[in-house]
């Protein structure tokens, strides 16, 4: 009996058949993967595939599964010492989401991670984001520092005003607590996520 191809050495249509099927893989031959995995904002392509669940949930659980290997390595050591499994691991979780989210990174005083918490959520353009509810979360999860992270829906990873003086209130409010702030991610599709730190906006 003939072993199987390696799946590196795998079509797209081929690999895309082997997850959703031969109907729903025909489907899609020759749309982009971005589009496929839905990591822009506001695309739907996977409801023009199949009305059902299938395809669409089967995609999701392995942008899932990614995530939380990222996770998983991010939880092993320094996550700041490669900030490229950090980038990765938010473009995965917010890069495509239609609406704003204000995550929170909890680290330890190694900065392993401890959790990654979607805190607020708000419109296509804005979030609300209460600083007293951060530094609450920080004390509860016992964090020694911690790393935030927003989306742009419009696919624009540039920070805003509004965003720097948020960083600087969030920082002074932990900074009472002595929680480290280390960055603030910003996330737009598949653009590369913007580092307050290497910007030197911190």
């Amino acid at each position: 009996m003939l072993s199987p191809p390696p799946i590196r050495t795998m079509s797209t249509s081929a690999l895309l058949a082997l997850l959703l099927g031969e109907e729903a893989a025909q489907r899609l031959a020759g749309r982009s993967l971005i589009d496929v995995f839905a990591l822009h904002a506001g695309r739907t392509l996977l409801n023009e595939v199949h009305a059902g669940y299938g395809p669409e949930r089967t995609l999701e659980a392995c942008k899932e599964l990614m995530a939380r290997a990222l996770a998983e390595t991010m939880r092993l050591g320094d996550c700041l010492s490669d900030p490229a499994t950090i980038r990765d691991y938010l473009r995965l979780i917010a890069g495509g989401l239609p609406h704003e989210v204000f995550m929170v990174l909890l680290l330890d005083a190694q900065n392993r991670l401890i959790d990654c918490v979607e805190m607020f959520r708000g419109t296509l353009t804005q979030t609300s984001v209460y600083p007293r509810e951060v530094v609450k979360l920080a004390l509860e999860r016992n964090a020694a520092a911690v790393v935030f992270a927003h989306n742009h829906p419009s696919g624009v990873p540039e920070p805003s005003s509004a965003d720097e003086a948020l960083t600087r209130s969030l920082k002074s409010a932990l900074a009472l607590v002595d929680v480290r702030v280390l960055d603030h991610f910003i996330v737009a599709g598949t653009a590369t996520p913007v580092s307050f730190a290497e910007r030197g906006l911190l």
